[in-house]
């Protein structure tokens, strides 16, 4: 057996993460040193050092704390959650010499739990006697995404375990509770120390159940019963593998149309007219997608046509900007938005609309932001590189995993390209195409110039290349 001599937990929030942590705390020569890759902070919100490294020392090395974390006396590992710094994950992972521990929770369970501590502000509890209690509104669209979050990383460690002929040792939340199983982990790691009794400082948060929780429990019991997915709780048989994103797949009720949204694109725009083109509501589309019902849908509608649609990359930018960035309200990106303030200086309004940002101040503000974008997708900062502003060559390429679409049309040529898609099928009258399909352009006709044009064509040189795209011309 590969003798370990440091440690990983992948976990998520509200998985009882802080709990093990306490536990694997307690054997002696062990410790656990937090969220150790967490974007806005380093191991603990109130810490300023981990292994004598800041969190700036850290972002611009981050595999020098790996190093001094395995190099430390003892056995000492870390927390690593799906959305902790990507660049050390493949590091994390080669090193046969990390043990894995992969702690997982019944994704309703952990989504609940999450709502509430959010709700409340209550991420930990020491003393019962100062429970903040709260039930939440569930709503299915956030889960189905929180579900697909936590397949898509749980499936990415899998393979990346499978490709290196490693195994993990996996711990359920329930599983928590149980001595001999945390004492089966020190076996594990190969460390002698055992637990007589599990730690007692922290109480659990939200014991009663999901009905006592869930303001609307028979609308989530119904999501439930309808979603796709069987034994939730097992990471290694997660199922289906989503790698082309079909659950974005939006397909005409009626016509043998099928829409593969790239996000930041004009995707309300397509679905209106998508719904006009059956004369039915938006909410009326069919969504949420599997491969297994992708192929039935195909099956049932032969000389069926799909369509994805690319906005120009000067567009697609500040779109995203303004919608995640710039956007503190619903919609926004509000994690990424504070840390993009807070460690890169991104000059935005800590509310917005905010009456004193002004044209200047959004000029520079969105070539801050490309000035991001442009480290962001050469893989050089620890935030994720989102759908929303991944290139589009490299998400045309994502839908070729399951199957090409069968038109990539342009926003700047929506209503004839939509045409030549609906003739295709035999249609021979469609919608009219609303006349704005990008809600954001007043905004960036007055502040687009020479600058930026060449700033976004840095950033996007690919999709300029792959789609041919000249200068923006609004």
């Amino acid at each position: 057996m590969t003798q370990f001599d440091t440690f990983v937990v992948f976990a998520e929030m509200r998985t009882g993460s802080n709990f093990l942590e306490a536990n694997l705390n307690a054997l002696d020569g062990v410790t656990c040193h937090g969220e150790a890759f967490n974007l806005n902070f380093i191991s603990y919100p109130s810490r300023k050092r981990t292994f004598e490294m800041s969190l700036e020392d850290r972002d611009a090395n981050p595999e020098g704390l790996l190093h001094r974390i395995a190099a430390a006396d003892g056995m000492n590992g870390f927390r690593y959650f799906s959305d902790h710094d990507p660049r050390v994950f493949d590091a994390i992972v080669k090193n046969r010499h990390c043990a894995k521990i992969v702690l997982t929770r019944n994704p309703a369970e952990s989504y609940v739990s999450y709502k509430i501590a959010k709700a409340t502000k209550q991420w930990k509890l020491n003393d019962v006697k100062r429970r903040r209690e709260d039930t939440i509104v569930f709503d299915p669209d956030q889960f189905e995404a929180h579900i697909t979050r936590l397949q898509g990383f749980q499936v990415k460690l899998l393979n990346a375990l499978q490709v290196t002929g490693q195994s993990a040792f996996y711990v359920d939340y329930e599983d928590l509770q149980n001595v001999d199983v945390m004492n089966g982990l020190a076996a594990y790691l190969g460390v002698p120390s055992r637990l007589k009794a599990l730690d007692d400082t922290f109480k659990k948060q939200n014991p009663a159940s999901l009905a006592d929780k869930v303001e609307n429990f028979e609308e989530m019991e119904a999501a439930l019963a309808r979603a796709d997915r069987f034994n939730l709780t097992r990471t290694p048989n997660f199922e289906p593998r989503r790698g082309p994103s079909v659950p974005g797949y939006i397909a005409a009720p009626v016509s043998p149309l099928m829409y593969l949204p790239i996000r930041g694109g004009p995707i309300d725009a397509v679905s209106d007219w998508l719904a006009g083109l059956d004369d039915v509501d938006v909410d009326d589309l069919l969504r949420k997608f599997t491969q297994n019902s992708l192929k039935h849908w195909k099956a049932d509608h032969p000389g069926h046509r799909t369509f994805t649609v690319v906005r120009h990359p000067v567009a697609r930018a500040h779109a995203v900007f303004c919608d995640r960035i710039l956007n503190s309200g619903e919609g926004g990106f509000t994690d990424i938005r504070a840390v993009l303030r807070q460690h890169f200086k991104l000059p935005i309004p800590a509310r917005y609309p905010d009456a004193k940002y002004g044209t200047a101040d959004h000029k520079t503000a969105f070539l801050a932001f490309l000035k991001f974008l442009k480290a962001n997708l050469a893989n050089q900062t620890a935030i994720r590189v989102d759908p929303h502003w991944a290139t589009q060559a490299q998400t045309v390429e994502g839908f070729a995993e399951f199957a090409s679409p069968d038109l990539i049309l342009r926003e700047d040529a929506l209503e004839e390209s939509l045409a030549i898609a609906a003739a295709q099928v035999g249609l021979t009258t469609m919608p009219q195409v609303a006349d704005v399909t990008d809600t954001n352009a007043e905004m960036l006709d007055e502040i687009y110039d020479e600058t930026v044009e060449a700033t976004v064509a840095d950033v996007y040189q690919r999709d300029y290349v792959t789609f041919g795209f000249g200068p923006y011309k609004g």
